[in-house]
């Protein structure tokens, strides 16, 4: 836009030279022609015409360019206060010595054109030309005498000898021409300077009159283009008596001198007379004409101003246009060189700027584009981790996290970037033992370390390996570290559950082996010894033999619990209506003396699993609750099934709440491990094949004591089952 305000004001120079060089010439005639009335009154009106249109031209020039000014002033674009400022600062430089000039020269010339017209001015005019006429008239009075003489003498001669003296007489007195007339005007002698006047001109009805009056003759009479002479005509009056009367005419040459002066002074008159009576409209016009001229100067001095001030604003506007492009990110912009002076070198300097950063920026995005790579990577490698992957800064806020980390602490850790690892814990209970490691470690110094932790919520107790690496110090990570951590807690719980499968199959084996002779044995003393003793001591027998035969028993039943628990399962699963299977267990139970309520969702749940195991689950469960409230008279269980969300997948959890004493506390963690039991006769091993079985269709299992006392375990099963056994635990 700057540009093309540039080129336009290149182009309308021109124009605007041409109109204020007809308005000069249009002044200057003006100015002539005040002083000659004729063209005064002939060229003045088409004059001021002329410049009055030239000054509305020039006048809406401005207008146009004051509108276009006020319109950029108001959009606030880019050098329009600085064009302002340049067009006020111009005005006031220009109007100042215009108006102080236009005052003094108005003062002048007032008193100029007073001056002219002063009262001693036009009474010497009048002086000299009183002067002048009372010169002529002496000079006329002379030579009217001169001619009286010289007809006086005519009178004394006879008409025969006129013609002879009349030269005589004409050398004699400097006379030009002497003609004698009759009474009828015809020419009776002449004698003439000139040879070529042979017939002289006779005198005009005003001098016959004269003459017949009895008065002399004598005026001047213009001769030529600038000339005068004296006519002076007298009677001849004849001394004889009855003589015809004749009449003498005259002529002198008045010097040339004398009538230029005379001329002169008469015109100089005629002049002063002249302006005298324009003397008003004379200055009115001068006025008018300065006046013009200074609004001519003014308005030029405006337009000046604009055109100076835009061409002086207009590569600021460029550079202003460009400044704003590169602020809009575009450094391809290149800016014309349209002078060689500092705003030329101005422009070569910015557009020098942009080249150079656009090749920073084409290196930094070259940067950024590497960088971006590598952090999408890396971004790659920590989402496939099956690890949580932490980095935590000097001040120990957190800077990176990967998902695995946010599933296994059952936190959205990804909207809580950069805030401290203090902070969270007061959110978040949970994180306290592992911000507690992180916090030893640091204090320590340790550069590298790996420790074990355990974290306990509602959804049960979990241990997580942690390996913690310090950070070089950078400028971004000021020292901070890399926390690794996996949930070890499913390991953890199948190397213990192999300990204990180890266990169970050893002791299966060595104590299942002798427990048939030892039964046997027992029964034959029994059936050999038993009819054939004494009543006490067959008494005695008979009570000893049952009681080895009891207690094998028990240690047989013990045993095939070992082998259950060590055994490998042979699911076979198919889809299942969880409700008909709860029904059935739970008819097993009715006359049991507890008041057993169902809470059964809808719609009914419907899984694959196998049957024949969680039919074992539901025993189990049931057998515990029912042994937990064997002296309780009011004693109620609660099952109950209902769906949930989790991860975005719909889940089933079946309950078990009985209103019995609850969980010791310091068992309620361990209840699912082998040989844990609050039982005196009990195995442990219960819950132990319960969690197994749960662990088995890919479940999760949690035993809790409500806030009223209550026990309450809850078992959650996938609706869609998992054929990977090691896929993710399912959390809250």
């Amino acid at each position: 836009m700057a540009l093309v305000s540039v080129r336009r004001s290149r182009l309308g120079i021109w124009p605007m030279l041409m109109l204020f060089g007809i308005l000069l010439v249009s002044l200057s005639l003006m100015s002539d022609a005040t002083h000659n009335s004729e063209r005064f009154g002939r060229m003045y009106s088409w004059l001021l015409l002329v410049n009055a249109l030239g000054l509305i031209v020039l006048t809406a020039l401005i207008g146009t360019n004051l509108y276009w000014l006020v319109s950029q002033y108001r959009a606030r674009a880019p050098g329009a206060l600085l064009t302002t400022r340049l067009v006020i600062t111009f005005v006031v430089l220009s109007v100042v010595p215009v108006s102080v000039v236009y005052y003094f020269s108005l003062q002048f010339l007032q008193r100029g054109i007073d001056s002219w017209f002063d009262v001693k001015v036009e009474q010497a005019l009048e002086d000299a030309l009183e002067l002048s006429r009372g010169a002529l008239d002496v000079r006329l009075n002379s030579l009217l005498q001169l001619t009286e003489k010289i007809a006086s003498e005519l009178g004394e001669m006879t008409p025969a000898l006129v013609p002879m003296t009349l030269y005589d007489l004409r050398v004699r007195s400097g006379a030009a021409e002497l003609t004698v007339f009759g009474m009828d005007g015809r020419i009776i002698a002449s004698s003439s300077v000139e040879a070529a006047d042979i017939i002289p001109s006779p005198p005009s009805g005003e001098v016959m009159m004269a003459l017949s009056q009895g008065r002399s003759y004598v005026a001047l009479d213009p001769v030529g283009e600038s000339g005068l002479q004296v006519r002076a005509v007298v009677p001849i009056l004849s001394s004889k008596p009855g003589a015809e009367p004749y009449t003498l005419q005259a002529l002198y040459d008045v010097p040339g001198r004398l009538s230029e002066l005379a001329d002169n002074v008469q015109s100089q008159i005629a002049r002063y007379k002249e302006l005298t009576y324009l003397r008003t409209p004379l200055k009115y016009s001068y006025i008018l004409t300065l006046s013009l001229v200074l609004v001519l100067s003014l308005l030029s001095a405006v337009w000046a101003a604009f055109y100076s001030a835009r061409r002086l604003v207009a590569p600021i506007g460029v550079l202003a246009d460009g400044t704003r492009a590169v602020a809009e990110g575009d450094y391809s912009k290149r800016l014309p060189v349209t002078s060689e002076d500092e705003l030329g070198f101005l422009v070569r300097s910015f557009n020098d700027m942009t080249r150079r950063l656009a090749r920073a920026r084409d290196q930094a995005r070259s940067s950024q584009q590497q960088v971006e790579r590598q952090r999408t990577y890396l971004e790659t490698v920590l989402g496939s981790l099956s690890s949580g992957v932490l980095t935590i800064d000097g001040d120990g806020r957190l800077r990176t996290v990967n998902e695995a980390a946010s599933q296994i602490l059952g936190i959205d850790l990804g909207s809580r970037l950069g805030r401290r690892l203090d902070e969270l814990v007061g959110d978040h209970p949970l994180l306290e033992p592992l911000v507690k490691l992180v916090n030893e470690r640091r204090e320590a110094g340790q550069t590298e370390w790996q420790a074990q932790i355990e974290l306990n919520d509602s959804a049960g107790r979990r241990v997580l390996m942690c390996r913690g690496t310090s950070l070089p110090v950078d400028d971004r990570m000021q020292g901070g570290l890399v926390l690794v951590f996996d949930d070890v807690t499913d390991l953890i719980r199948a190397q213990r559950d192999a300990a204990w499968g180890e266990v169970a199959r050893r002791l299966a084996h060595e104590i299942k082996n002798p427990l048939t002779p030892i039964q046997l044995s027992a029964e034959r003393l029994r059936h050999k010894y038993l009819r054939k003793m004494d009543p006490v001591d067959a008494e005695v027998l008979d009570r000893a033999t049952h009681t080895i035969v009891q207690q094998v028993e028990s240690l047989k039943e013990m045993v095939n619990a070992f082998s259950e628990y060590a055994r490998a399962p042979r699911l076979e699963r198919r889809p299942l209506a969880l409700h008909d299977l709860i029904q059935e267990v739970m008819d097993l139970y009715r006359g049991s003396g507890v008041d057993i309520r169902l809470q059964l969702a809808q719609p009914e749940p419907r899984i694959e699993a196998d049957a024949g195991r969680l039919r074992q689950l539901l025993h189990n469960l049931v057998k515990n609750a029912l042994e937990a409230l064997h002296d309780k008279p009011d004693g109620r269980l609660l099952v109950e099934t209902r769906w949930s969300m989790e991860a975005g997948e719909r889940c089933i959890d079946l309950c078990f709440e009985d209103n019995g004493g609850g969980f010791p506390p310091d068992v309620v963690e361990h209840l699912f491990e082998p040989y844990v039991t609050t039982k005196a006769r009990g195995t442990g091993l219960g819950l132990a094949i319960v969690n197994k079985i749960v662990e088995e269709h890919h479940g999760r299992i949690r035993a809790f004591n409500t806030d009223a006392g209550h026990a309450r375990i809850e078992i959650r099963f996938p609706a869609r089952p998992r054929r990977e056994p090691d896929d993710a635990p399912l959390s809250d």
